[in-house]
């Protein structure tokens, strides 16, 4: 079984790192593999005095479409009604829209299809959007 890469690394010449969203079968949502990931890799682009700027691009047609109701509607079958899984689910989200908004490091969304909920709030997060 092909284990799946949520989240691509570039590093370009010149400082430049890109972050691509690679899971476009799911619509590249935010689950808790992808924001673990992110969460990762910003941390680390905070500290690495070789990365000047972060470009955050996606695959497919569809940037981001938030997070992941599948893991959403699984959660609700927990005991609590998910209840937990919502808390930290959130908590990670906010994590990772605050590592981006005070990442020393400008970070530029490269937008090339639909951004929507919380893939909307991660476009908003950054320093600048470039749509085509």
């Amino acid at each position: 079984m092909e284990t799946q890469i949520f989240l691509l690394k570039d590093k370009i010449d010149n400082g430049i790192l890109r972050l691509t969203l690679n899971n476009s079968k799911h619509q590249n949502t935010l689950s808790d593999a992808m924001m673990k990931s992110l969460k990762k890799e910003l941390s680390d682009v905070a500290i690495n005095e070789s990365i000047r700027v972060v470009i955050l691009a996606a695959n497919g047609p569809i940037f981001c479409a938030g997070h992941d109701l599948k893991e959403i509607t699984e959660a609700r079958n927990n005991e609590d009604l998910g209840y937990a899984y919502f808390e930290k689910l959130f908590n990670t989200c906010s994590e990772l829209m605050q590592l981006i908004v005070n990442n020393p490091k400008p970070i530029i969304a490269e937008v090339n299809g639909i951004a929507t909920a919380a893939g909307c709030q991660l476009v908003a997060s950054c320093d600048l959007a470039y749509c085509f």
